[in-house]
């Protein structure tokens, strides 16, 4: 039962992650699935932490007989994989164990042993994540490397309902060749989040936002300060039906309202119409579009009667906070010349 490392990503993002960690000659892939791959152990996680396309990364064991029942006596099995996550600098206080049957003798016995060995309080919102489960028809025992999910910016200070996961910008801002261009224009910016990612690869860049609600303005900016991106970011309140003059873009990215995010009575084909015929107005000629929404049926048959082309697409499948699931989808759109 060796050691290994475990991270998860979001489904249709393979290829963006396995791209990330081509420049990373330290992670050696052992294992891919759609939504996790396996790396060799090694002692020091901070490669594999730096990675901005995954979820969350983990130390796992697998075995066939690392169900419940067995790690309840054999304890150190858990003991030996919480051993090497809290040497890192961080006071751990609490923590949670996902496993089917939480309430059987035997996962309230490893529970017993976690809290009093570790001195650590069982809680929903905990600093040590511990799973046991199955992946595929093995039994697989982890524990989370960080205190909070990876997606968990450290610039994330304020959280807006609905907004963009920071790895699904982190994609969308791979399409976007962001050490050649010079320009970046995000069209509904709210928590900041494109804006932020880019700025993170390239600060150089003329990044704009815009966003129609001066109040998310007023929190996307207190993420964009703490980024370190404030002289980087211009945010600007105003409204994609106003036509904003802002000068002309080498990239245009957007998280297109839908969903939660869609004010009641919204024309949602009117905004999308006034999306496109905005952008095909500020982006320069050899410019990329790069979109993502859940209405890509909408979209697809207005952008069909622009002068845009779809030149790629990502189909995602993205966790919701109720444990559901939505479909969106990333388009990469040119001019057509």
């Amino acid at each position: 039962m060796e050691k290994t490392i475990k991270v998860t990503f979001i489904r249709g993002l393979n290829n963006i992650v396995l791209d990330e960690i081509k420049k990373v000659p330290n992670l050696k892939i052992n294992y891919q699935g759609d939504e996790s791959l396996y790396f060799d152990f090694i002692p020091d996680f901070k490669e594999v932490l730096t990675l901005r396309s995954i979820l969350n990364a983990y130390v796992v064991k697998q075995g066939d007989a690392l169900n419940p029942h067995y790690l309840s006596n054999h304890k150190s099995i858990i003991g030996e994989l919480i051993d090497i996550v809290i040497q890192q600098p961080f006071k751990y206080k609490s923590f949670k164990l996902s496993c089917a049957g939480s309430d059987s003798k035997e996962v309230k016995e490893i529970k017993r042993y976690i809290s009093n060995t570790y001195k650590l309080l069982e809680s929903e919102e905990s600093d040590l994540e511990i799973f046991i489960g199955k992946s595929g028809n093995t039994w697989e025992v982890g524990v989370r490397l960080t205190a909070r999910p990876l997606t968990l910016r450290d610039y994330k200070v304020e959280n807006i309902k609905g907004g963009l996961n920071p790895t699904i910008a982190y994609a969308m801002n791979t399409f976007c060749d962001l050490t050649s261009i010079k320009s970046y224009l995000n069209i509904f910016s709210g928590s900041g989040t494109l804006l932020i990612e880019a700025g993170l690869v390239n600060k150089d860049l003329n990044l704009v936002g815009f966003d129609h609600n001066g109040k998310t303005n007023a929190l996307a900016i207190k993420n964009i300060k703490k980024a370190g991106l404030i002289k980087s970011i211009k945010l600007k309140t105003a409204d994609i039906f106003d036509a904003p003059q802002l000068g002309t873009f080498d990239v245009i990215a957007s998280d297109l309202p839908f969903g939660m995010q869609i004010s009641k009575g919204e024309d949602l084909e009117k905004l999308y119409k006034a999306f496109i015929k905005y952008s095909d107005k500020v982006l320069e000629k050899s410019g990329k579009l790069v979109i993502y929404t859940t209405e890509h049926e909408l979209l697809v048959e207005i952008i069909g009667k622009s002068r845009f082309s779809v030149t790629e697409t990502l189909e995602l499948k993205v966790s919701t906070v109720t444990g559901g699931y939505i479909y969106p989808k990333v388009f990469v759109c040119k001019l057509k010349i």
